[in-house]
This record gives structure tokens, sequence and C-alpha cells, in this order.
């Protein structure tokens, strides 16, 4: 009798539960700022992550006993846990090892998931962020471009490269903005440069002595040419508009 070694029934069956060796040393340079959140998102791809699962009580009653009330806890079910981003959007967590699973929620059961379908169940759900490790000791915040190349598992391209001061926008994201908004009439400069409250602030030039009702069609019609660019669809975060003096 000849006898083989059945697969394991998970791919995940011998995972010990520690972090990719890549995605720690992408985190590391990243939040010690000798890195770029590319190269975070660059590594989790084939990469395995840890998504947390917490139960979350459906029904709860009570029931009296010698004129005491109990609280009887009847059914409880578990599911993924998803976060607030500071700008309203909803996250999905994930996590690079049981370690930084259990300090984050010591309850949470933390289910291994290869990153491209975590990313791909976050689109599913609508979800449009990545939070990684959002307990530390290094958090990265995913965007939604590159979540949904992490769910396409395709390489992701950023639309503002470069650290600190030599942060900019790259070109081709920046033809793209000023060829949508600079046909807009009251519109007679525009730039795309790294922002603030955004990944990427739309600076507008506008014809001096616009009144209140006039701006307000002008930005509505940048607004509207910025949603109708592809290129700014698929490879802007978040935007913000500035005004400057023409």
């Amino acid at each position: 009798m000849t006898l083989r070694e059945l697969p394991p029934s998970s791919p995940f069956a011998a995972d010990d539960g520690s972090a990719d060796p890549a995605v720690a040393a992408a985190l590391a340079a990243f939040g010690a700022g000798s890195g770029a959140l590319a190269d975070v998102v660059a590594a989790l791809h084939g990469s395995r992550v840890l998504v947390p699962v917490m139960a979350e009580l459906d029904v709860a009653g009570t029931h009296e006993h010698d004129g005491v009330a109990h609280r009887v806890d009847k059914e409880a079910t578990t599911g993924v846990v998803a976060l607030r981003a500071p700008d309203g959007r909803t996250a999905l967590p994930v996590f690079t090892c049981v370690a930084s699973v259990s300090a984050w929620r010591s309850q949470a059961r933390p289910v291994p998931s290869d990153a491209a379908r975590a990313a791909l169940s976050a689109v599913q759900e609508g979800w449009e962020l990545v939070v990684v490790d959002p307990g530390g000791p290094v958090t990265a915040l995913l965007p939604r471009p590159a979540v949904w190349a992490l769910a396409q598992q395709v390489a992701w391209e950023p639309a503002v490269v470069g650290v600190g001061d030599r942060r900019h926008v790259v070109d081709v994201v920046r033809d793209a903005v000023i060829a949508a908004v600079g046909g807009v009439p009251g519109v007679v400069q525009v730039d795309a440069v790294p922002g603030g409250r955004a990944e990427v602030a739309v600076v507008l030039g506008l014809v001096p002595g616009l009144g209140r009702g006039d701006l307000d069609v002008v930005l509505s019609q940048v607004n509207a040419a910025l949603v109708g660019s592809q290129v700014v669809a698929d490879r802007v975060d978040s935007l913000e508009l500035r005004l400057r003096g023409a």
C-alpha cells in the first residue's frame, strides 16, 4: 500500500501568524519616513493578511428568577469589522500578524486571507479604504486606487510621489487635471499639487470680479469636469479645490 500525503485544506494551514518579512520591512521604512506608501502596497501583492472577525450579539433579553432580572444572550453572530476613516469613508482593517491583531482587539479572531481577496471583499462591500495594522506600531492607510489595484492584482501607480517637500503630482495626473478644467469658462489658470485635506489639490485662477452666483457656477463646472476625467477617477483618491488670484 502506498501512502500519499493529503494536501492541506487551506493554503494557510502552515501559517504561524507572523508578518511577511517584505511587508514588515516596507511598513518599517514607511513609518521611519524613508519609504513610500507605494512600497507597502507593492509588498502586499501576493502576501497574506489577517482580517479581524468579531462576535456581535444579535438578540438579547432578560428573564426574572426569584424577583431578580437576569440578562440572557440569545444569539450571536460573527462578522468582519469595519472602521470609519477621518473623512467619513469606511475602511477594512487588515493586519500583518497575530500579535498586531491581539494588540488592537484581544477578542478579535484573525482570519487569514491573501491581500488581493481582502481588497476585493472591501470593494464588493463598497468600502473604499484599507487600513493596515490600525493598532500599530506602524499604520498605513491605503487609498481607494491602491485598494482597487490590490483587488485587481495590478501595480498601483500613485497620483502623488516623493517624500516631504519633494512630493509632487505625477505628470499624467497633472496633465489630466489641466486638460479637464482648462476649458471651463471663467478659469484662467489651473495646476495640481499635493493636497492638505485631500490627496490632490486643484489650484484655480479665476477671472476677477466673479459674483457669488457666477463663482458657484464655475466651481460646479470644474467639479463636473474632474468627475468626467477617467485618469482622475482611476488615479486620484480625493480632491480639494483652492482658489488663487489670477
